[in-house]
């Protein structure tokens, strides 16, 4: 609530969800996995176009604490706030990319989402054009891992605000 006096307003926000399960805590070993597969999937890859999958992936998927966390790479790293807000409507915006991160954004959403039954020829094929064979199998393993990583997030309920910039490295 906003007033038009000098005395400042109290806002109250709805408090925090606790997580579910402290999936990591009690799979270490499932986690251990994940971590060497984020590490693997990322080798080689631009990390502007790697935060920009991650966040398109988070976003498609819902997760809040992927989307904290990758927002907030991405921007400690110097990556614009005005092409993460765009991020959520690249197609509408796609002047704020390159032709390479709207091939990887493409990608990203039909990996992503699924439930067309499969990643369009045009799609691929797009991607095919703008990555060297091995660029493009990182890009599809960084898609997979998010993907994954979202679902734990999410079905965990984890809770997003806390990380800090690099926390995972």
């Amino acid at each position: 609530m906003t007033t038009h006096t000098d005395t400042p307003t109290t806002v109250e926000y709805a408090p925090e969800r606790p997580a579910r399960l402290e999936w990591a805590k009690h799979a270490p070993e499932v986690y251990q996995a994940m971590v060497r597969l984020e590490t693997a999937a990322r080798k080689g890859l631009d990390h502007t176009l790697y935060e920009l999958v991650k966040i398109r992936a988070s976003q498609l998927n819902h997760c809040a604490f992927c989307l904290d966390m990758h927002t907030k790479d991405a921007l400690a790293a110097g990556e614009s706030v005005e092409r993460i807000v765009q991020l959520s409507a690249w197609d509408e915006s796609r002047h704020f990319y390159t032709a390479k991160e709207i091939a990887a954004l493409e990608l990203t959403e039909a990996v992503t989402v699924l439930t067309d039954g499969f990643v369009p020829d045009e799609v691929y094929d797009n991607a095919a054009k703008h990555f060297e064979e091995a660029e493009l199998a990182q890009v599809i393993a960084a898609i997979t891992v998010i993907n994954a990583w979202n679902r734990f997030g999410v079905t965990c309920r984890m809770a997003p605000g806390h990380y800090e910039p690099g926390q995972y490295k």
